[in-house]
């Protein structure tokens, strides 16, 4: 591998800002950038899009905080370059660097990537890519080890060939015991094969290559066999959040960023069992954060980054169980340092509307639920029971706080979704509008945002066939003739972009030749629509000999082996599958914190008394 010191690659980058747009993506030097040492472990974590949205990532920002507190270890960053930067250095041969010194990726200890949905998978390669590194695991034999992170290890068989580990799970604890196992590498002089074998004896971390996957003739998982000393299976980390109050000093950027504000959790986890949420069933258990835990953050967040607005983080945030306490002491610091306080994540019931808007006392923009289906029987079987009368309170609640603009979120393709189904959501709005003028109020604006359901892997409706795209936009189409109105202004998720992310969601790793061939033909931010092109994938698995319809069409026999069945996010097979015949039945499942212990596993994979626990950040 070439080594280019960081002062002459400077002198290759800086003519090559004059280039391209935003070179502020590349400078680094931002308002608490930390300070990077030299020598000891080096760690570079990358996020696989642009620096607006990757420095919005909270769990890489608390990772980074985590190993530059790690005595001899230092921690840098790295984003996707933009179509035009990745020209640019390509033609000048600058490879990928990081932000804070400039070095070249390829020349760090561990490179850390998050995976945060399957639609940045080319993005990954092209990292891997533009740092020099092959992209073949088993073709590495220097340069850093590639782990990889966050909520994509839910499933990552399609990337299994590309990553040397994935850390499943929180990431606060393991990043520090990886980093700890390169300071012993570099003491002892073990070779790479050593480190990698000593990483996988880590709880959560996973070695796809002490893995062999056999097929069986019908094209299915037959089984995943351990390999030498490898557990049959992988379980994933959790940490106690109190114990890891970071960030401490997020990095301010220097151009606008997605979620321009302070970000503070307040738990982990959710229990509220919808059965389309993959985040809602790996992130079991719930841990909350302290109340004085989180008041704290926010005012000393506030000192360090002079941010005007706090969000109060998490799944559900009206299910933190002392949300009134916090919400009225935060309060109090926002009106003293002139700050407003948002909670992204809302149930579509009064009380969590009425928070929401006492909290943001100037009314800045609108509130966003999602009801999810228009149908309250589709409702009963995605396991989220909100009733209209519910809906009916949250908007009136809004109105009366002077919110003019209501965003609702649908999906189309739910198990057992009827064109009635479909019609319900138009029938649904105008009935909430008509809510608001029999007050005698005038209705807000409504935003209808509609996606394509993808079924995902650790969730019931792991089992479930995806809707086939010539029905997706047929229901697009009675959406449009149904919606048509001056005050509901419509928009739905691309159905292409939603058939690769279905495609690669249940993938194993014969899907690594797809990626790979999508990658080379050009594909590059997959998840921009001016990005995107279908046809290259199309072209990919083609080209690979491989049928996505047996991926996304079909349904699972109820003993059928998963790619991922060797991964362990706490939750029980059997108690998944009796989720996904419930659904079918149109039956609830209670929520285990208002009515016991529902027998999902997770708690028993921990070794804990349910319900509340305490917990942690993945890459």
């Amino acid at each position: 591998m070439n080594r280019i010191a960081p002062g002459d690659l400077w002198e290759l980058l800086e003519p090559v800002l004059l280039l391209v747009e935003r070179p502020s993506r590349y400078l680094g030097g931002e308002w608490n950038a930390p300070e990077v040492r030299s020598g000891g472990a080096s760690v570079v974590l990358a996020y696989p899009d642009v620096y607006e949205i990757g420095i919005s990532n909270l769990g890489l920002a608390i990772l980074g905080e985590v190993v530059n507190e790690i005595d001899g270890a230092r921690a840098e960053r790295v984003y996707s370059p933009w179509v035009d930067m990745e020209n640019e250095m390509r033609r000048a041969g600058i490879p990928l660097f990081s932000l804070e010194t400039q070095t070249p990726v390829g020349e760090f200890d561990i490179f850390g990537i998050s995976i945060p949905h399957e639609l940045t998978y080319t993005n990954i390669l092209n990292l891997m890519d533009l740092a020099g590194l092959p992209l073949r695991a088993d073709e590495r034999t220097e340069g850093p080890i590639v782990v990889g992170g966050g909520c994509g290890t839910a499933n990552p068989e399609p990337l299994a060939e590309f990553f040397d580990l994935f850390a499943l799970g929180d990431g606060e604890e393991v990043i520090g015991q990886l980093v700890g196992l390169v300071q012993r590498s570099k003491t002892e002089g073990w070779d790479r094969d050593r480190l990698l074998e000593e990483s996988s004896r880590l709880r959560g971390v996973y070695r796809p290559s002490d893995y062999t996957v056999e097929y069986a003739a019908d094209g299915t998982v037959k089984s995943v066999t351990p390999r030498g000393a490898a557990p049959a299976r992988v379980s994933k980390n959790v940490v106690d959040i109190d114990r890891w109050l970071y960030p401490g000093r997020p990095i301010v950027p220097f151009c606008e960023a997605v979620h321009d504000r302070i970000n503070v959790e307040l738990f982990r986890g959710c229990t509220r069992g919808c059965r389309f949420c993959q985040a809602g069933m790996t992130c079991r258990p719930v841990r909350e954060r302290s109340a004085g835990e989180v008041v704290r953050m926010v005012d000393e967040l506030a000192g360090r980054t002079g941010h005007d607005e706090v969000s109060l983080c998490s799944l559900s945030s009206t299910d933190y169980s002392r949300i009134e306490e916090v919400a009225r002491r935060v309060s109090e610091v926002c009106a003293h340092r002139g700050m407003i306080m948002s909670l992204p994540s809302l149930r579509m019931d009064g009380m969590s509307a009425e928070l929401a808007a006492r909290l943001d006392k100037g009314g800045r923009g609108g509130l966003t639920f999602a009801p999810e289906a228009g149908a309250e029987r589709l409702r009963r079987v995605i396991n989220k029971p909100i009733t209209e009368d519910e809906m009916v309170e949250a908007i009136l609640c809004s109105v009366r706080a002077g919110r003019r603009r209501i965003k609702l979120y649908f999906m189309i393709g739910l198990p057992t979704e009827t064109e009635e189904d479909v019609e319900e959501i138009a029938r649904l709005v105008f009935r909430l509008r008509d809510a608001v003028r029999r007050e005698g109020l005038a209705p807000p604006s409504f935003n209808v945002s509609v996606s394509t359901f993808v079924p995902k892997s650790h969730t019931p409706f792991q089992w479930s066939p995806q809707e086939q795209m010539e029905s997706v936009r047929a229901k697009h189409d009675v959406l449009k003739s149904t919606l048509r109105s001056r005050s509901v202004n419509l928009s739905w998720h691309d159905r292409e972009m939603s058939e690769i992310e279905g495609f690669l969601a249940r993938g194993d790793r014969r899907l690594a030749d797809v990626i790979q061939r999508a990658w080379a033909s050009g594909s590059r931010f997959d998840s921009w629509s001016e990005r995107f092109e279908y046809s290259r994938w199309e072209e990919a698995w083609q080209a690979a000999g491989v049928d996505p319809d047996f991926y996304m069409r079909r349904e699972r026999g109820p003993g059928e082996v998963f790619p991922w069945d060797h991964l362990d996010f706490g939750l029980d097979k059997e108690f998944l599958r009796r989720e996904y015949e419930r659904a079918l039945e149109g039956a609830c499942l209670p929520d285990c914190r208002e009515d016991g212990c529902q027998d999902c596993g997770v708690c028993d994979a921990l070794g804990e008394e349910p319900v509340l626990k305490t917990g942690g950040a993945g890459l």
